[in-house]
């Protein structure tokens, strides 16, 4: 039997090697293997802190929603839309939006050079102030304002210089297409998008929590017109301001609203408080004779009084130290038809005067001119109205002194002399035709019929011919008041209006203009009255607006329009019948002529 070789395996014929013997641990083994335990503890601590202030960092950065905005390099093509409704004209144009853009900000503690990152960027945006701009990057918060609401290319400007520290914010500026043109209606928001004026103030709540655009009563196209007649009329007479409004007389839309001067809605700070100012809504007046419109009114309307009652026009009333006379002397006593024809200030008096205090008072009131008016916007004026409301009070105000209402209270009462007698309150917003229109009946229909014949009366035979708009059977009645400064009224300083309106015979639209201290002209022979100031500015907006409200001219002599609109200084309302064709005499015969360049067939 043969022995195997040393090292070799009978089982598996190969060597088998003996495992070596094992040594003995040393301390220093023992020592190394510790330390490398301790190391790689260590390392996995390390490793989780890093992790945790990694995530502490995310969530810092990209959900937290502090105070400080999160740093954003540029305009994001994923931005959420503006929070900011807009606003457009009764057709849908735009007259404010929101935009988004880049404002900038820095954290000064992570500026390691403040006087260079001051210097570059007043580089980039030389509107800064470079010491100003080093103070805020030299203190001590953790986030200033820089610029807000940068173009695209002061964005650019400052992306390029990479500066650390210094961040881009997503936010929204205002812009208004139409600029000064409705600037005292829509009104201006302020640099945090929250609304300081105008509409932009009233609807706030409304714009930033409904994204659907807010729609106006404001026709763009009446805008135009009636601001650029307004500035032609006041550089025409040398006046200091106007204002002008186009009112539906049926539902009492506003369809146009003017003040002049106006201001670029893009930058309202800093103006003169006179440009600001809206005095549409915001400024009371004394409103001089077209208050001879509610005097007339409210006479009538009692039933005590008719068109062709006669009052005294010839001597004067005299209360106290004062004497109230007319304007022009009459040599007779006047019908209350010539009372408003002549806009006779003694007839006024003594048609308020035979109804009493009470009653002009209660009347003033149902009309809404003992308060603001419901009109959307927070620059409402107060009427000042006389308290106690005495005699001498009822005197003044019948013929347009001694109470003070703004012109949008002037128009809103007017149209409801005119419109059947129901007072619509006045909105600025574009009413849903499926909403009933609210109302009040102020007056009787009847008394409402007859006024339409008396502000027809004043434009072809009274004080208004110049503010006649042929086809368009304008109406209206003049105003002018002379100008209260401190305790007494400077004669040189008046208010000069005409409130028109058309067609009289189914009146639709009222037109007004009233002009700031207006300046007579060699052309109007130095007056400057409402007849001669703002009357023919009103004929001149009628020929414009009528073919773009659908107004279709008429024949004024029509059987139509006379029946309806006829009045004679006697208060007579039947039209004198046309007279006969001329008789022939007895075997004459009447050749025809035939048309010029025609043979006979």
């Amino acid at each position: 039997m043969s022995v195997p070789p040393p090292g070799v395996d009978p089982a598996h014929g190969a060597y088998s090697v003996p495992p070596p013997a094992s040594k003995p641990r040393t301390s220093l083994s023992v020592a190394l293997e510790q330390s490398r335990n301790r190391l790689m503890v260590t390392a996995a601590m390390v490793a989780v802190v890093f992790s945790a202030i990694g995530v502490k960092l995310v969530d810092a950065t990209l959900f937290n929603h502090a105070a400080e905005p999160r740093p954003r390099m540029a305009a994001e093509v994923d931005a959420p839309p503006v929070n900011r409704a807009d606003i457009v004209d009764r057709n849908g144009n735009l007259l404010a939006t929101s935009l988004a853009t880049q404002s900038l900000y820095a954290d000064p503690k992570l500026v390691s050079r403040p006087d260079e990152v001051a210097r570059k960027l007043t580089t980039a945006l030389p509107e800064l102030d470079y010491k100003d701009l080093l103070t805020k990057l030299s203190g001590d918060k953790r986030f200033v304002w820089i610029k807000r609401n940068l173009t695209p290319k002061q964005q650019a400007a400052v992306f390029r210089l990479g500066l650390p520290g210094v961040y881009f914010e997503r936010e929204e500026r205002r812009f208004y297409p139409a600029s000064n043109l409705t600037s005292h209606l829509v009104g201006f928001t302020g640099v945090d998008n929250n609304g300081l004026a105008g509409l932009e103030q009233q609807f706030n709540k409304r714009l930033t929590t409904d994204p659907k655009p807010l729609q106006l009563s404001i026709d763009l196209r009446l805008q135009h017109i009636m601001k650029k007649e307004l500035q032609t009329t006041i550089e025409e007479f040398s006046a200091i301001g106007a204002t002008g409004i186009i009112y539906d007389v049926r539902n009492g839309e506003v369809m146009s609203m003017v003040s002049l001067p106006d201001f670029d809605p893009h930058n309202p700070t800093g103006l003169d408080p006179d440009t600001l100012f809206n005095r549409a809504t915001l400024g009371v007046y004394e409103m001089g004779s077209t208050f001879k419109i509610f005097n007339t009114a409210m006479s009538l309307d009692s039933g005590k009084i008719r068109v062709s009652d006669t009052f005294d026009t010839i001597n004067n009333i005299k209360v106290g130290r004062f004497t109230i006379r007319e304007y022009h002397p009459f040599r007779h006593n006047l019908t209350v038809a010539e009372v408003f024809q002549e806009s006779s200030n003694l007839g006024s008096v003594r048609m308020a005067m035979s109804l009493g205090v009470q009653h002009q008072k209660s009347f003033m009131t149902k009309l809404g001119m003992t308060r603001p008016t419901s009109l959307e916007l927070p620059e409402n004026g107060w009427p000042l109205v006389p308290n106690p409301w005495r005699e001498v009070n009822t005197m003044t105000i019948s013929f347009g002194h001694g109470m003070s209402v703004s012109p949008m209270h002037t128009v809103n009462a007017a149209a409801s002399i005119i419109n059947g007698g129901v007072l619509h309150p006045p909105t600025l917003l574009k009413r849903d035709p499926a909403v009933e229109i609210p109302g009040e009946q102020v007056i009787s229909p009847k008394t409402s019929a007859m006024m339409r014949r008396l502000f027809r009366f004043v434009v072809t035979d009274g004080t208004a011919k110049s503010a006649n708009a042929k086809g368009y059977v304008v109406g209206g009645k003049t105003g002018t008041a002379e100008k209260q400064k401190g305790r007494s009224y400077a004669r040189n300083s008046r208010m000069s209006s005409f409130l028109g309106a058309f067609p009289m015979h189914d009146p639709r639209y009222i037109v007004y203009v009233l002009v700031d201290e207006p300046k007579g002209t060699k052309k109007t022979y130095g007056f400057a009255t409402g007849g001669w100031v703002a009357a023919p500015a009103v004929g001149r907006i009628v020929k414009q607006i009528g073919p773009l409200l659908g107004v279709q001219p008429v024949d004024e002599a029509s059987p139509e329009v006379i029946n309806a609109t006829y009045i004679n200084t006697a208060g007579q309302t039947t039209p004198p019948a046309p007279p006969p064709p001329p008789a022939q005499p007895k075997g004459s015969t009447v050749a025809s002529v035939p048309p010029a360049g025609n043979k006979p067939r």
